[in-house]
């Protein structure tokens, strides 16, 4: 038997164009810079302007209205994962969206070339050229070589069209392993290090730092010093000089400090900070985004006609969406990063991070009455520049942890505090998690151990044993 039952309900559906606004608040400014670059290109109505306080002037109106696009909303049916969970946990309260952003990167590749050239020097003919340039390709960006010279030969074989066997390629690495710098070529860390200490055998303790490479490279890693001074029969003022020894080696061939390879990561900053005098001066970073309008004289051009008039509708609505979108995109990302310095004052006055009070996306949502979606699309990915250099707005969102007192502080204050107490520790004696907790509590911040190994992680400090020296 079938029974019908009548149900009301209320609902919010979100429009294409809305849609289509979130995605634009999401572009940060490298990828906004190439997007209008782009509709400039394609759209022949669309042109920069000499000033942009004339463009809402020069909006020319479709045969048909616009659709109406309100800068904030929400559609629970198609974001309802941008406020649950993400948005009521203090710990995860960034948008999934935060690993879109790709920063511009410069990249400068001369050690391979160099080398390349230091091994057509010691090979004969084409062949040889071509199979020793396709190992110099095959290293890593460090210099090792993690590919076997038998799946090198195969690899060639099957994609250059001729056979190779892997003795040629064993010939190859005899020749690049003599080559500069020492290590080049090399399978693994250890293979590395051996190759560098092979050339001090004139120091006294080399047969010892030999020894512990080959035998105890392991425990080495670990610092497993007892088991290392047992293993080898050394005292503790000769192992020192060993590890001194091999300190002096070069974890990998290639290295920044040695053959600058490569230009760091250049980041652009979407916003603009400065202070004086205790008042802000928030900005966007817009150089390379022209002032847009459209072409009225093109229209007029163009003539009349049931496919002109349509092409001309399509191109004038998305000329019309694009001069609006950024405009919402710029009074959204102001009014969000004004509330995020008022709300952040203490830090953006002194640029210490003990100053961050914690804050969450909903934290600066409910200060500018705004969805939270919106301002995650308007954060996320997004860097601004201080007058203590350019961070990421991300950072700025932190946990809440409460003190002995009650007070509530940011998780990166209690990191500080952390970082601090492992730099003062004695190095022979580093200190552990568990002693870590205690001394932490002592200062009134009550955490778990496996808080605090978290947070150590997160500052790249490695566990007690690895910190140990003698």
């Amino acid at each position: 038997m079938q029974y019908l039952n009548q149900t009301q309900k209320q609902t919010l559906k979100i429009s294409p164009a809305q849609i289509q606004l979130l995605n634009f608040f999401q572009l940060n400014t490298m990828e906004l810079e190439q997007y209008v670059k782009n509709q400039l290109e394609e759209n022949p109505l669309l042109e920069e302007a000499v000033d942009l306080t004339n463009n809402l002037d020069e909006q020319v109106e479709p045969p048909f209205a616009k659709e109406d696009v309100t800068q904030d909303y929400m559609d629970w049916d198609e974001f309802s994962d941008d406020s649950i969970p993400d948005y009521r946990t203090r710990i995860t309260n960034y948008s999934d969206n935060d690993t879109v952003y790709t920063p511009v990167i410069a990249t400068v590749d001369n050690w391979r070339d160099e080398v390349k050239e230091q091994m057509h020097l010691w090979v004969k003919g084409e062949r040889q050229q071509f199979l020793a340039d396709y190992l110099v390709d095959s290293l890593t960006d460090e210099g090792y070589l993690t590919t076997s010279l038998e799946t090198l030969a195969d690899d060639v074989s099957f994609s250059g069209g001729m056979y190779v066997e892997s003795s040629e390629f064993e010939v190859l690495k005899r020749i690049l392993l003599k080559l500069e710098p020492v290590g080049l070529g090399a399978a693994n860390l250890q293979e590395c290090l051996q190759m560098q200490l092979a050339l001090k055998k004139d120091d006294p303790h080399y047969e010892h730092a030999r020894l512990v490479l080959q035998a105890y490279f392991e425990e080495l890693a670990t610092h497993n010093y007892d088991r290392i001074m047992k293993g080898a029969r050394i005292e503790v003022h000769t192992l020192k000089e060993v590890l001194a020894l091999i300190a002096t080696l070069n974890p990998y061939p290639i290295v920044d400090n040695s053959n600058p390879l490569e230009v760091k990561d250049t980041v652009v900053p979407d916003y603009i900070v400065s202070e004086e005098g205790g008042l802000f001066d928030i900005s966007l970073n817009t150089k390379g985004i022209p002032p847009l309008h459209i072409n009225s004289n093109y229209v007029q051009e163009l003539g009349t006609g049931k496919g002109v008039n349509s092409y001309i509708s399509s191109k004038i609505n998305a000329a019309n969406w694009l001069i609006d979108a950024i405009q919402q995109r710029e009074n959204t990302m102001l009014r969000t990063m004004k509330a995020i310095v008022d709300f952040q004052k203490n830090y953006f006055l002194t640029g210490d991070v003990r100053q961050l009070r914690p804050m969450i996306l909903q934290d600066i949502a409910d200060k500018i009455q705004m969805d939270v979606s919106t301002i995650s699309r308007v954060t996320s990915g997004k860097y601004v520049q201080t007058p203590f250099g350019v961070i990421g707005l991300k950072e700025l969102f932190t946990e809440a942890m409460k003190t002995q007192s009650g007070e509530e502080v940011s998780n990166r204050e209690i990191q500080m505090a952390l970082s601090e107490l492992i730099e003062k520790e004695d190095k022979r004696k580093p200190l552990n998690d568990f002693q870590l907790v205690a001394m932490l509590s002592e200062q009134g911040y009550h955490l778990a151990r496996r808080t605090v190994a978290k947070y150590r992680e997160n500052l790249n400090i490695p566990a007690a044993s690895l910190r140990r020296i003698l």
